[in-house]
């Protein structure tokens, strides 16, 4: 596991989100990387696709 510095602003975003989610800060920021990275992959699918192919991913 390694270290990322982000914005205090961004860091505080995460936070409130995470609390939200029932997501640990770290959880919370790995969610956020991962559907920004399949988003930038894959740009013509909605969020809604996107976040049912992650769940899709986890279940198999």
């Amino acid at each position: 596991m390694g270290i990322v510095k982000i914005d205090e602003r961004l860091h505080e975003e995460a936070r409130r989100a995470s609390a939200v989610m029932c997501r640990s800060i770290n959880s919370q920021a790995e969610f956020w990387m991962k559907i920004g990275m399949l988003a930038e992959a894959s740009p013509t699918l909605s969020f809604n696709e996107i976040v049912a192919r992650e769940r899709t991913a986890h279940a198999a």
